[in-house]
């Protein structure tokens, strides 16, 4: 099994564990030429003297240069159709050649555009559709409906926090004391929830704002959802 790094336009990381992902990642693929230029001005601080190509470069190539595009022309991957943005490109373009990919970082999807933020870490709650976002560590009870290996864990990764969805009651392993809110676009959803400093019993998510700014109290929290829904998780 290996990892998958999506290197998006955002801000790209610069504290240690983002980076450190990038530098392990078996597969690493850039949304189009903004990001593969910010990959190539950090490359040496993450990798030394190892000039490592990305994999594939995914998008409909509006920010790659000529001269970019002649040097990597072996690893563009041009989608022009612009109903999914570069980001969504690169997921389906792993999942379609790299089978034995087993979790995927999304990486400098959030930062200097508010609107690309909203609706990268948006997306994450699409995705979920599909894919069982949750960490074996997060969430020890098998996903229903995965076959193991058949699916990869996914989440988005800042300086600031981790970002990923759960789709149903579970509990998540994440310490004591973690910075931690609750996004659902599901106002029917009842989230009943132990191990918050503030439950989220009486939520009701007709906003982003009513289940923000938490912090766990326990090293464990349990989520009961009323019925399976999207609930995105971001924790520092």
């Amino acid at each position: 099994m290996s990892t998958a790094v999506i290197i998006g336009g955002g801000d790209f990381p610069r504290k240690p564990y983002p980076r450190e992902l990038i530098r392990r990642a078996d597969i690493i693929v850039c949304c189009d030429g903004n990001a593969l230029k910010a990959f190539l001005r950090n490359r040496e601080a993450i990798f030394g003297n190892d000039n490592r190509r990305p994999d594939a470069i995914v998008g409909d190539m509006d920010s790659m240069s000529p001269k970019l595009a002649k040097e990597y022309s072996s690893l563009l991957v041009k989608i022009e159709e612009q109903d999914d943005n570069d980001q969504t490109k690169a997921l389906h373009h792993i999942l379609d050649n790299y089978p034995d990919v087993d979790t995927i970082h999304i990486l400098a999807a959030t930062g200097k555009r508010e609107d690309h933020t909203i609706g990268n870490l948006g997306l994450l709650m699409e995705y979920a559709r599909a894919l069982p976002s949750c960490h074996p560590e997060r969430c020890p009870e098998p996903v229903e409906g995965r076959s193991e290996g058949s699916l990869p864990q996914l989440d988005m990764v800042s300086d600031y926090s981790t970002a990923f969805v759960v789709t149903d009651s579970c509990d998540l392993i994440l310490g004591r004391g973690r910075k931690i809110s609750l996004f659902s676009p599901d106002n029917s959803l009842k989230l009943k929830s132990k191990g918050l400093v503030w439950p989220t019993d009486n939520v009701i998510f007709d906003n982003w704002w009513p289940a923000t700014l938490n912090r766990t109290d326990d090293d464990t929290i349990h989520l009961d959802f009323s019925h399976k829904s999207l609930v995105l998780i971001i924790v520092d």
